[in-house]
């Protein structure tokens, strides 16, 4: 037959289609090549960076919707209803937080 295909040319097919060409290579391999370099460990005195103007914001915001929504168990609604209303927010709105924020920074 001219053109058609055997059933020995499809196994071959399959075959190198299986076959891994860029296999990864061995750990040891890996592991000859450079030295780990060793991190220093953390600081459990380290202070922790003051809030922003925005966190300072939704610690008061929190509260607020907690007593209009005391059945919402949700994490991630009263986030996106803070995040919404710090947009909404004039400049002037946000000055208090951003003065606090200010504040504990120093």
């Amino acid at each position: 037959m001219k053109g058609g295909k055997s059933k020995a040319d499809a196994a071959k097919k399959a075959e190198s289609k299986l076959s891994v060409k860029n296999a990864p290579k061995k750990t040891s391999e890996r592991a000859a090549k450079k030295p780990a370099a060793k991190q220093a460990g953390k600081d459990p005195n380290k202070p922790k960076r003051p809030a922003s103007a925005f966190f300072v914001f939704m610690e008061e915001f929190r509260k607020q919707y907690k007593e209009k929504n005391p059945n919402n168990k949700s994490v991630a609604v009263v986030g996106k209803a803070g995040g919404d209303k710090w947009k909404s927010l004039s400049d002037a709105e946000k000055a208090p937080y951003v003065a606090k924020a200010a504040k504990r920074k120093t």
